[in-house]
């Protein structure tokens, strides 16, 4: 009989330590807990800075414009003196052009004596009908002429007066042709006999810095020449183009975050413009996108971005919502079920499969509505093969 019993128990312990070899052994899995606190969703993508009021100085009139002492960063006042041009000299005469323009003199001037002697004579006609007509006046009150014949007087003194004025107009014209063939003789100087030519003076619209110096060297320009720009340091804002599906989600007064600008801390900002058109631009990967600039103003003190200049790059993170006492998982602990999302909940060694309503997620945590309280601990990473009732152990 005892035989018998020892017998049994080994069997029984045999069969214990197959069907212990023979049994599955738990998944391992990593395991996340579920969190409460503040839920940020973000826009995020390289921005720039750019100055909010930049000015083009520019020559207004073709002239010598003097060499731009200035140089880039150089602080100006409004109403400075940034630029002088001088007139534009006139071109070379070599011996025959003058040759030439000597003769040209000589002629201006035997038409300046032809029109004076033009005048002289209409001044004598015009006297001799008026003494005509004072004449025929004189025979008309006496009876010996008609009326008529004096009318005739009249109109003969007025033709005259009007020969005698278009006799002086081209008296006039000739004259100024002559002074302006003597002027084409003179030297160009900066010093004439009238004296010194006068120079205009270019002056900066606002007070601020030199930005970039694009006329440095003496030299002739044109009207509308650009000579340098100027601008204000301290007025930065940041601009960045987004997808116009995210700038839908974007409103003026939106929170921003900016790093990776340089300096050891992230600065703070404000949506204050989204602009009302977008434009093409074609991707790294070659796709053509839908984009819209965003205008961001710098909220922090100015003394925490002071190294921050015009044309600087920046990581721009627009908060378009922001949940506080949000419960939340990591994205990878959820999966789809058909057109709804689920997760791996780790109770007493075995995983049990749970729906939950997602209300929002980022590229790390996803907020969950409800389903899910703090604290529960969630698989992440959840292996395909992995089912419902598994029994699973912790990494």
């Amino acid at each position: 009989m005892k035989t018998r019993l020892v017998m049994g128990g080994v069997g029984a312990a045999v069969l214990a330590a197959l069907v212990w070899a023979f049994m599955p052994s738990p998944a391992e899995v990593e395991v996340a807990s579920v969190g409460q606190g503040r839920f940020e969703r973000a826009v995020q993508d390289d921005g720039k800075t750019r100055l909010r009021e930049r000015y083009l100085v520019s020559t207004p009139l073709t002239g010598r414009v003097a060499r731009i002492e200035l140089k880039q960063g150089d602080v100006v006042t409004r109403d400075a003196v940034l630029a002088t041009v001088w007139p534009v000299a006139p071109a070379l005469l070599d011996a025959r052009a003058r040759s030439e323009q000597q003769a040209r003199i000589g002629a201006m001037e035997a038409s300046v004596a032809r029109a004076r002697a033009n005048v002289g004579r209409s001044l004598a006609a015009l006297e001799q009908a008026r003494a005509e007509l004072k004449r025929s006046e004189t025979l008309a009150q006496q009876g010996y002429v008609s009326p008529n014949q004096n009318e005739t007087g009249r109109l003969n003194v007025r033709l005259r007066e009007k020969e005698l004025e278009s006799a002086r107009q081209e008296e006039d014209a000739t004259r100024h042709e002559l002074e302006q063939s003597r002027a084409a003789l003179k030297q160009f100087s900066q010093t004439t006999s009238e004296g010194p030519q006068r120079a205009f003076s270019i002056k900066a619209p606002v007070s601020g810095k030199v930005l970039k110096i694009l006329q440095q060297s003496e030299g002739i320009v044109s009207a509308g020449t650009p000579l340098m720009e100027l601008g204000d340091p301290s007025q930065l804002e940041v601009v960045v183009d987004v997808l116009t599906e995210d700038a839908a989600q974007i409103k003026p007064g939106t929170p921003v975050r900016l790093m990776n600008w340089g300096g050891p801390e992230q600065l703070n900002g404000q949506v204050r413009l989204v602009e009302p058109a977008a434009f093409t631009k074609v991707s790294a990967l070659g796709v053509e996108e839908q984009r819209v600039n965003t205008v961001i103003d710098i909220t922090s003190p100015p003394e925490s971005w002071r190294a921050l200049g015009d044309g600087f790059k920046v990581d721009v993170r627009v908060l378009v919502q922001v949940v506080e006492n949000a419960v939340m998982v990591p994205v990878s602990a959820l999966f789809p079920v058909g057109a709804r999302s689920a997760l791996f909940i780790v109770d007493a060694g075995r995983v049990r499969q749970q729906e939950v309503e997602v209300a929002a997620r980022n590229g790390v945590q996803a907020w969950i509505r409800t389903g899910l309280q703090p604290g529960t601990k969630v698989v992440v990473y959840p292996d395909s093969a992995l089912r419902d009732g598994d029994r699973v152990r912790s990494r």
